[in-house]
């Protein structure tokens, strides 16, 4: 690392649910040195299926997996026992009408050169190749992992909101990343397309914080500016609805390939951001798919335990993470990192307060950066257009995945939240009429658009819900940033365009 680091920005992309044998350890090919997988040894690695038979490692160029594999706390458990075994058939005894090519798809990895933006990115500046998803389980408890250093003792995802025990997942309140950035008096924003899952830690949902979300077309424009662009972008894919671009199976590869392509060309397009920016761009965890490294063990954020007795004591699978910067080579770093290595980085770099145990004892990416900067380097990454067409575009129109489950329940929260605070701000809100009739307007119009998608056909219903989804945190984010909590008393609201969609 450079004595005096050169980074002013640090832009974070999450995407979800890959292992990184499956995108990016074909890259071995390309560095040797690389803990990936072995092209010329097609029957080095396999899992037995519930017959005996060996399902090997072997090439996909599946766009589409219809199959959403397993990857709760319990299934990964049974997965990476036994040396990595049990992928395939945890696989086939938990997934409904799994299929031998289904099987097969566990165990696939993309060819080199497939994935345009990450075999590009993976070929011109650093892969790591012991970046490992926090914890042995699903995306939520992950991605509170990435921006908290904690899960505050949760390893599951609520079914829906009938789950029995949702409340343990809306009991997120721990202080997050965004709280220290403020306290340094660092600028952030997060960028999305419909509904931020950060959004779920509680620390969020305070004015001063939604404030600070813009929809991603600003990210677009704002990269036009260096001086005034964020020191910390989180950007969070499109989950829901049409043309989805997070990568959760059955989601078409290639549309994560082009927001990976669009946020590198954006940055790449000023040079005055760029030669001040890192990029970093992770999956949240390993979405059931194999990958041979067994994960290691690792410390206790805390001693928070909710979902079971699981001691937090041991990482998850290992994820595709690539560092981009004009300020890290074209190699590997071999470094064990977790989600909470971010976190380290950023807590030594602005002097931050204290995230957690994970964090302090994290290894900092700072170790990949370079004294020198380097010159003219993978100016455009393009992503055919013919490649965005889903071959089987009804698996995302229909796509109605736990996962989806998962946020409508938190949207619905959401609401019932937000009708009880209204109540609880009468008193604030009073003095300020029209503000009174917005909220109490708004609130009405959720409890009609609920009746209405609940007695919906099941088409009609999946689109509602998806449309009421975003309409719910657009609607909280639009709050904050039209002057309501600046109205109602809460400080420190920066005034700022209302969001729009």
């Amino acid at each position: 690392m450079p004595a005096a680091d050169p980074i002013k920005h640090v832009v974070l992309l999450m995407l979800e649910n890959h292992s990184f044998d499956q995108m990016i350890g074909s890259l071995q090919s390309v560095y040797p040195e690389l803990d990936g997988v072995d092209i010329e040894s097609p029957t080095a690695r396999f899992n037995l299926d519930i017959t005996g038979a060996k399902v090997y490692q072997a090439p996909t160029i599946e766009q589409q997996l219809e199959q959403d594999p397993m990857h709760e706390h319990t299934n990964t458990m049974t997965q990476i026992a036994d040396g990595n075994s049990g992928f395939v058939k945890d696989y086939q005894t938990t997934v409904r009408g799994s299929t031998t090519e289904g099987c097969q798809d566990i165990m696939g990895y993309y060819p080199p050169g497939y994935l345009p933006a990450l075999h590009q990115l993976g070929q011109h500046f650093t892969v790591c190749d012991r970046w490992f998803s926090s914890l042995p389980g699903p995306t939520w408890p992950n991605r509170f992992f990435a921006l908290t250093g904690t899960s505050a003792g949760c390893v599951l995802m609520p079914a829906g909101i009938a789950h029995p025990r949702l409340g343990e997942f809306t009991s997120q309140d721990q202080d997050t990343l965004f709280d220290r950035l403020n306290e340094a008096g660092k600028r952030w924003k997060t960028y999305f397309y419909d509904f931020p899952i950060s959004l779920m830690l509680n620390h969020q949902r305070r004015f001063k914080n939604l404030a600070q979300y813009s929809l991603i077309k600003n990210f677009f424009t704002d990269v036009k500016d260096e001086a005034h662009f964020p020191d910390f972008a989180f950007i969070e894919p499109k989950y829901m609805g049409a043309d989805q671009n997070d990568d959760h199976p059955p989601h078409n590869v290639f549309k994560a390939e082009k927001l990976i392509a669009d946020v590198y060309n954006a940055l790449r397009s000023n040079e005055q951001l760029w030669e001040t920016t890192l990029l970093v761009v992770i999956y949240d965890e390993h979405g059931g798919f194999y990958d041979h490294v067994v994960p290691p063990a690792t410390v206790a954020p805390d001693a928070l335990r909710v979902d079971s007795t699981f001691a937090f004591d041991q990482l998850g699978l290992r994820v595709p993470a690539i560092l981009v910067s004009p300020w890290v080579e074209a190699r590997v770093e071999h470094t064990m990192f977790d989600h909470t290595s971010l976190l380290r980085y950023l807590t030594d770099k602005w002097k931050l307060g204290p995230l957690g145990a994970r964090t302090a004892q994290a290894n900092s990416i700072a170790v990949a950066l370079r004294v020198n900067k380097r010159g003219d380097v993978l100016p455009f990454i393009r992503v055919p257009y013919t490649d965005l067409m889903p071959p089987k575009p009804e698996l995302e129109q229909n796509d109605v995945s736990p996962h989806h489950r998962a946020i409508h329940a938190f949207a619905l929260y959401l609401a019932i939240e937000e009708a009880a605070g209204v109540v609880s701000l009468l008193s604030a809100l009073s003095r300020v009429a029209s503000i009174w009739v917005r909220c109490r307007a708004w609130v009405g119009r959720v409890l009609m658009r609920l009746g209405k998608w609940l007695s919906a056909d099941a088409q009609h219903q999946k689109q509602d819900v998806v449309r009421a989804t975003s309409q719910l945190a657009k609607h909280q984010i639009s709050n904050a940033q039209s002057g309501l909590a600046a109205d109602a008393g809460w400080p420190d609201t920066p005034s700022s365009a209302p969001i729009d969609g």
